[in-house]
Order: C-alpha cells, then sequence, then structure tokens
C-alpha cells in the first residue's frame, strides 16, 4: 500500500496521483507539483489515501509544496494573460487566412510555453503562424487540434436536458458511445435527439447503460410469456425504468391490457420463445 493525494488541473478531467511526502492535504487545497509539462499549479481532488501498489505508476512525484499567494497571484496573471493572448492569436489567424476556430488558450504555470486548442475540418499547415505568435510572445508555442468533444468539454454550456454538459462538470474521460445503447434504452434513433450539442451521441448513453442493462435482465421485454396473479399473458408493453408493463391476457384477448409491476409476474417465455428462469427450475430446486 501507498499513501498518495489526487490532483487535477482543471475542473473536470484525469486525477493524477502524487506522494503527500508525509503532510496532510485537503480537498479543494492549491498545490505545486511538478509534471511532463513542468512546474503546475493544481487541485487537490483526493485527500491523504492508501492505494494499491498496483494503482500507481512508480515512482510518485512529490508534491513540491502548497500553494502560497505568490502563486495564487501568478495563476490570475496567467488568466489575464490568456484573455490577451486569444485576442491576439485570432488576429494572426485572420490575417493568415486559416480556417481554424480558436477554442482556449492556457498559460503553463511557469510561462514556459503558451498552448493555443484549437479546431478544424481537416489538417491544417500552421507553421508560419507559430513562428508569428513565437516572435510576439518570446516563449514556446503549442497548437494543439482538438475534437469537437473536447470543445464542448472545454467551453462548457447547457444541454437539452437542461443542465450543465455532463463533459465539463464531472466526467472524467470520454468514453465510446453507440447507437446501439440508445436501441437498447428504447430512445427515438433520430439523430438529433439523441446526439449532444457537440454533434456527437450523447455522453449520458454510455454511463447509464450500466443501469439499463441490470433493468433489461429483469425486465420481461414485449412478446415475453408471463404469469401474472390474474392467470397467463403476453408482454405487449414495458417501461424499464418505472417496471410497469402491460399484459395481454390469454384469458381476455379482446380486453384491453392489464397493468402490472415486473416483481407482480413471472417470466415463463421470453420473447424469443425459450424458456424464462422460472421455468428453468426443476421440481424441488431452492429458490435463489
Amino acid at each position: 500500500m501507498t499513501e498518495i493525494i489526487g490532483v487535477r488541473f482543471q475542473n473536470t478531467g484525469k486525477t493524477y496521483y502524487f506522494s503527500p511526502g508525509g503532510r496532510r492535504f485537503s480537498i479543494g487545497q492549491k498545490v505545486i507539483v511538478e509534471t511532463a509539462r513542468g512546474v503546475e499549479c493544481g487541485t487537490v481532488a483526493i485527500s491523504n489515501r492508501m492505494v494499491e501498489d498496483e494503482q500507481i505508476v512508480a515512482p510518485l512525484k512529490p508534491i513540491i509544496r502548497p500553494a502560497n499567494e505568490r502563486d495564487l497571484a501568478q495563476l490570475e496573471e496567467n488568466a489575464r494573460r490568456e484573455k490577451e493572448a486569444f485576442r491576439i492569436c485570432e488576429e494572426k489567424i485572420a490575417r493568415h487566412k486559416l480556417k481554424m476556430n480558436l477554442v482556449d488558450v492556457e498559460y503553463t504555470f511557469d510561462n514556459n510555453k503558451i498552448l493555443f486548442y484549437f479546431t478544424a475540418d481537416g489538417r491544417i499547415d500552421f507553421r508560419e503562424l507559430v513562428k508569428d505568435l513565437a516572435s510576439v510572445f518570446r516563449t514556446r508555442i503549442e497548437l494543439r487540434q482538438i475534437g469537437v468533444r473536447d470543445e464542448a468539454k472545454m467551453l462548457g454550456g447547457l444541454g437539452i436536458c437542461g443542465r450543465p454538459f455532463c463533459c465539463s462538470t464531472f466526467l472524467n474521460d470520454f468514453q465510446p458511445v453507440s447507437i446501439k445503447m440508445a436501441k437498447e434504452q428504447g430512445l427515438s434513433l433520430n439523430p438529433a435527439k439523441i446526439s449532444g450539442t457537440c454533434g456527437r451521441l450523447m455522453c449520458c448513453l454510455k454511463y447509464e447503460q450500466d443501469a439499463y442493462e441490470s433493468l433489461l435482465r429483469i425486465t420481461p421485454k414485449n412478446g415475453a410469456v408471463v404469469q401474472t396473479p390474474d392467470g397467463r399473458g403476453v408482454v405487449v408493453d414495458s417501461n424499464l425504468l418505472t417496471g410497469a408493463l402491460k399484459v395481454q391476457l390469454d384469458g381476455k384477448p379482446d380486453a384491453a391490457p392489464n397493468e402490472y409491476h415486473r416483481r407482480d409476474v413471472k417470466s415463463l417465455r421470453d420473447a424469443a420463445g425459450r424458456p424464462g428462469r422460472e421455468e428453468k427450475k426443476q421440481p424441488g430446486e431452492a429458490e435463489e
């Protein structure tokens, strides 16, 4: 076991482990650490904790120090510089007539590098732009092309649900999302209804999928044969989230379907005609 603290460098994003060096840190505290990009100021996202050695990449880099007033003032100054650099870069892009959309600008904490994030439909030859920016800022310049999902994460906004984007509030990493997930969750396959503001399939389809898969295992599908308190019947409609079922009873084929909850029925045959769990049990088999 190894003692760690977790540090983030953005409001959302990956949490990196560092060695606390025998000191205690609280969540939300600013700390100065050394990273692959140089010295950075991050925020403690996980306080002192013991984790398995397999969960870390040794050797852990130590925390240099808690951030002091001078460090916090440096962060504020960097934020001011980033706004000015954004304005200048947009002017240079227009002057070079490049088909790219500047999204964000980031100064490293030690001011050794400025990163410019942009989106574009294809590859962009920005060599002259880099030279132009380097002559203005007199430091290392890096232009990084990002995708539309990363753009939404950086800029933030409101989704069609009316809430802030999941990617810009609590999702740490982007996960692959498939149209199959929308089908299993009973959603309309209209791209406009299952796509986020970024134009890609909504992230919530992925992180809600485990819950839907669990409900699919215990909820009879349309066409399944079930035993209800009022007799045998066939499921004609089901709601995964509420567990409500509409069952057309065999004894009342011309009547309206009866409504039941999934816990009140027993599955005899699934929609494909295979025996349900109750039918598979042998006489005398113990209940789970």
